[in-house]
């Protein structure tokens, strides 16, 4: 897994518990504390699975494999400050848990399209290449949002 994939799928994890969860707890502190959760289980799960892969793969012992793997998956759980941060922000301008969560989950498909496009761009694609890229992540982030309607 690459650093880039961990920010992705932390992201996505990230929107996905912000989908699921508004309206299911009190307080947004309660919403972010399940992001938190959330994001660490699937933060510890690719840390371990990296680990492993490493030592199996590169006969690397554990300590050392374990270095490599937390340098390689921390976006992973770095990825939810931008979504904890734009619930509390919109949450101390006043806005209720609803409102916040609809501002979390817009920034969060604005991360989905700005790492598809950088991709593209990166990838050496044209104009159009790009904003196809970052069309096609803002897509996922929508999907999540559907998720979030459909749910509520």
């Amino acid at each position: 897994m690459s650093r880039a994939e961990g920010a992705i799928i932390g992201t996505v994890v990230s929107a996905a518990v912000i989908a699921y969860g508004v309206g299911k707890f009190e307080t947004t502190l309660g919403l972010v504390l399940a992001i938190l959760a959330t994001v660490a289980v699937y933060w510890l799960a690719h840390l371990h699975a990296v680990t492993l892969a490493e030592s199996l793969t590169h006969a690397h012992h554990p300590l050392r494999a374990f270095k490599a793997a937390a340098a390689e998956t921390w976006p992973v759980a770095g990825a939810a400050v931008v979504p904890i941060a734009v619930l509390a922000v919109a949450t101390l301008l006043g806005a209720d848990q609803s409102t916040a969560a609809w501002w979390a989950l817009g920034a969060t498909v604005l991360l989905l399209a700005g790492y598809s496009h950088l991709a593209a761009r990166r990838g050496g694609m044209g104009p159009w290449g790009q904003a196809l890229g970052a069309l096609v992540g803002a897509l996922l982030g929508v999907l999540v949002a559907l998720l979030k309607v459909a749910l509520h």
